[in-house]
């Protein structure tokens, strides 16, 4: 079917999306809340699918709704992005780009990256989203966020991969903590130690639960939550915490902590992706600052000391 973009049904059905309610969406487009409803009603019938699960604390969308969802927003972005260059205003109009990433991005990388690349580019705007590793790939999906980071360990279904690269996950303690001057640790190493941790459901804490698993090891996490804590927590000397090198590579840089390699393969799995939609042209500010991650991550990744 075709599905032109400002159609009426299309519209009210991206109403309701963004706001979970019939009734809402009703007021937002300024009509009855069963127009709403036959729109949507319609959409459903000729695309064949229920776009809707109809649940008594609102309408949450399908698998289906979420695809037609990002579909919309993305042929909307194209769209405006042509309309841009046709009227010569792609260089000289105020862009904004929209980056989704996780704790560990947003830490210390992101805010380094944003700067030197708006230095370059002044008439750019950046809105960064932090959240889980399934809450980036959720907006990517969505059509939500132009461009996603996050650490993971495979492809996945509707996302183009930017970038792959090695993200080893290593330990992180102050320079004057005992495990400091080791060249390589082991798991036992460290469980031997008072730990701080990120939350279940991450990926450091989903390998590095595995890897103790496997070895019959116990450890208690001392502290667990945001990241930002468990580098300031590291750098008092009291405890030690995991991280890839690049979500800490600022304070290792000044000095206030340091990177320690572990002796586990299964540590050694973990990669970091720079990540956009399928199928889906990214504007040239967009391109611009891809590239200009790419740069920083080979520069922040790889530059440090053997």
């Amino acid at each position: 079917m075709s599905l032109p973009l400002l159609s009426t049904a299309t519209r009210y059905f991206m109403e309701v999306a963004r706001t979970g309610s019939v009734s809402e969406a009703a007021g937002q487009v300024h009509v009855a809340a069963s127009a709403v409803s036959r729109q949507v009603a319609k959409l459903e019938s000729s695309l064949g699918c229920v776009l809707f699960d109809r649940q008594a604390r609102g309408m949450v969308l399908t698998e289906a709704g979420e695809r037609l969802a990002a579909y919309v927003r993305m042929a909307e972005q194209e769209t405006e992005r042509v309309a841009q260059e046709l009227r010569g205003l792609d260089s000289q109009r105020t862009s904004r780009i929209h980056v989704a990433c996780t704790e560990g991005f947003a830490a210390g990388f992101m805010p380094g990256a944003m700067v030197s690349f708006h230095a370059r580019h002044p008439q750019t705007s950046i809105f960064l989203q932090v959240g889980s590793s399934d809450e980036v790939s959720r907006c990517l999906l969505r059509g939500e966020a132009d461009i996603g980071l996050k650490f993971a360990v495979a492809p996945e279904h509707g996302l183009q991969i930017e970038l792959n690269c090695a993200a080893p996950i290593m330990v992180l303690v102050a320079a004057s903590h005992a495990l400091a001057r080791r060249r390589r640790l082991s798991i036992a190493d460290v469980v031997r130690h008072p730990i701080a941790l990120p939350a279940a459901g991450t990926t450091v804490r989903q390998a590095f639960d595995l890897c103790c698993s496997l070895q019959g090891l116990q450890y208690q996490a001392i502290y667990s939550g945001n990241y930002a804590a468990l580098l300031a927590l590291a750098a008092t000397g009291e405890v030690l915490t995991l991280s890839s090198y690049l979500s800490a590579a600022h304070l290792v840089a000044a000095g206030t902590l340091v990177a320690v390699p572990v002796a586990e393969p299964l540590l050694e799995q973990r990669s970091l992706q720079i990540l956009s939609l399928q199928a889906r042209s990214l504007t040239a500010p967009v391109r611009s600052f891809v590239d200009h991650l790419v740069a920083a991550v080979a520069a922040g990744q790889y530059g440090r000391k053997a």
